[in-house]
């Protein structure tokens, strides 16, 4: 297994590569570039701008050269840790993202966790009591999950927090903790802050997979090899767990390597109306500035997360499932 690991790290290296380079052109594709929207900009404002001081702008940016030597001079620059120079912040990508970069993997993990636990428990027992009323509250709850946007849900989060409890949801804390130094009241009013970008972000995610495993557990609760085990007496707890569960959770788990880069990607909009300092607004105004460096830097980050998701998903289908072996 620790083989297999160690190729699968090595194969992300040319896959990543070839991932820069089909991002750095998709970002190159819109007509024009940084330069020509900030001056559009300036005259929009009535600032006049001359022909020498765009092409100063652009000499200072490196945007005079052409895409291929743009490519590689970022490449280069970011096998040395330099990930560029934003643009529209005038700062290094390196520092801009660092800022965002914590917080968003912190919503993402526990967003990830919160819908693997809600989905496991509540998927295993609405398989379990087919047709209960649990059963059809919990598809009802599913469905809604499904079809509320995550904007929508977040304002009616917020509205409810507000007027029933009086608490202000907005950001990840408090005021008084905006600036001040870690200490246990600052993670404390972090995780209270997390509670609603969780379930605003894990509703739809968690819904669908609560479908995934219901629908999975009860094909195999039918199968010849439970019954057996109920007719030699096996415990119920046991007879469960041992292998319907499992196979169960084979699906389940295989989507791993979506749902990670699905979390950082999908919660541009609840993040905007939460008012979250994540990687999701700041990509999107990367795109729309065409901060190329930025934009490629972030997109490069979600298709390392795929990556990352995927080679996860692998290892615990292969501890869920003893017929997958990877070391041959």
């Amino acid at each position: 297994m620790a083989s297999y690991i160690v190729r699968r790290v090595l194969m992300m290296i040319p896959l990543l590569v070839l991932v820069s380079g089909v991002i750095f052109i998709v970002i190159q594709l819109p007509p024009g570039d940084y330069v020509s929207r900030h001056v559009a900009r300036l005259e929009m404002e009535g600032v006049v701008t001359h022909e020498a001081e765009i092409e100063a702008l652009k000499r200072r940016y490196g945007l005079d050269r052409p895409v291929h030597e743009q490519y590689l001079l970022w490449v280069r620059a970011m096998l040395r840790g330099d990930f560029g120079y934003s643009f529209a912040v005038r700062r290094p990508v390196l520092s801009v993202v660092a800022e965002r970069l914590p917080y968003s993997i912190i919503i993402s993990v526990a967003t990830l966790l919160f819908s693997w636990v809600v989905a496991f428990l509540v998927g295993t027992y609405t398989a379990t009591r087919q047709y209960s009323p649990g059963d059809y509250i919990a598809s009802f709850l599913g469905f809604l999950g499904l079809a509320t946007p995550n904007f929508m849900l977040a304002l009616i989060l917020m509205w409810i927090m507000y007027s029933v409890f009086g608490f202000t949801v907005g950001g990840l804390f408090s005021p008084e903790y905006q600036d001040a130094p870690w200490t246990m009241g600052r993670v404390l009013d972090l995780l209270k802050h997390l509670i609603i970008p969780v379930i605003v972000v894990g509703t739809a995610g968690t819904a669908g997979s609560i479908r995934i495993l219901r629908a999975n557990l009860l094909d195999e609760l039918n199968k010849p090899y439970v019954i057996t085990a109920e007719a030699k007496g096996v415990p119920p707890f046991r007879r469960l767990c041992k292998y319907p569960l499992r196979v169960a959770l084979i699906p389940f788990t295989s989507t791993v390597g979506w749902e990670l880069p699905n979390i950082v990607s999908g919660e541009t909009i609840t993040a905007v109306v939460l008012s979250l300092p994540t990687v999701g607004p700041m990509l999107l105004r990367a795109l729309v500035d065409q901060d190329m460096f930025l934009a490629g830097s972030l997109i490069l980050f979600l298709s390392l997360l795929t990556l990352v998701g995927t080679l996860v998903s692998d290892l615990l289908l292969a501890w869920l499932d003893p017929r997958i072996r990877y070391d041959r």
